[in-house]
């Protein structure tokens, strides 16, 4: 039996004695899109820090294709199939929308000159022809030459994940994609990920919008204080009690109720 993509096992941190994460364990399967989502404070980036090696936990261990990764540093997770996304844009905005994606292959690169080879100035490399063909996959050729900061948002939020995509991930970390966009934007950003997960990416999603959840994954893990309230469907999610009373701050399971904690899982 194949082992899960991605499985935490007894997660803990704490910062200054006070713990934040706690005993957290869950699955992701491999092709799977999973959400990570809670209230504020729940405890979600600081969980997708230690995934991605930012942090390393107190107790506990992650590991990747059956590898445990607990002590290995975040740039090789990349190297071992990892990347991930951020809330807010890290793109180089002085940067064309191709050398934005060659930044991102470096993150293969096995030595010092392999590093380098990404950004030659001599002509067309290899290395540029393959961002160029990622770009078209993914629908963005009409960019290429373009200097990033003079694009719409929405279109920077698609390049910063093409640019994640370049380090040719197994799974892929996606920190609030959705942040700041309209919804228009939501929704094409919601069906561009999706193309990306049919070509096999398996991908773990933190994020506050609960229709881009809906429409985007089928397994979603709530936190609550740091601890893991919730492993299952995402269809369930919002009838879950420990759900409701973690957005509603109290258990109360009248219909009126919980129709008002699902408005705030909306909201959430």
């Amino acid at each position: 039996m194949m082992p899960p993509l991605l499985a935490l096992q007894g997660v803990s941190k704490s910062f200054g004695g006070l713990e934040v994460i706690t005993d957290v364990a869950f699955n992701v399967e491999a092709g799977g899109r999973t959400a990570l989502i809670g209230p504020n404070g729940a405890g979600k980036t600081t969980l997708f820090n230690l995934i991605s090696g930012v942090y390393r936990q107190d107790k506990g261990s992650i590991a990747l294709s059956g590898e445990d990764i607990s002590d290995i540093a975040s740039r090789r997770r990349i190297g071992l199939g990892m990347a991930r996304s951020f809330q807010n844009i890290r793109l180089m905005p002085h940067l064309s929308v191709t050398e934005n994606i060659m930044l991102g292959q470096q993150a293969r690169a096995g030595s010092l000159a392999d590093m380098l080879t990404p950004l030659s100035l001599f002509g067309r490399t290899k290395w540029r022809r393959e961002a160029e063909e990622l770009l078209g996959r993914m629908g963005l050729d009409t960019y290429p030459g373009e200097v990033v900061a003079t694009l719409p948002y929405g279109i920077r939020k698609k390049i910063e994940v093409v640019r994640a995509l370049a380090a040719s991930p197994k799974l892929l970390l996606l920190d609030e994609p959705a942040a700041g966009l309209n919804p228009t934007e939501t929704a094409a950003l919601s069906d561009f990920l999706a193309e990306i997960a049919e070509t096999g990416v398996t991908l773990l999603v933190v994020e506050h919008d609960m229709g881009f959840v809906r429409s985007l994954c089928d397994h979603a893990v709530v936190l609550n204080f740091g601890r893991k309230i919730y492993d299952g469907p995402t269809g369930s999610v919002q009838e879950d009690p420990d759900v409701l009373e973690a957005y509603l701050g109290r258990r109360n399971r009248n219909e009126d109720a919980a129709a008002s904690a699902r408005e705030g899982i909306h909201a959430a």
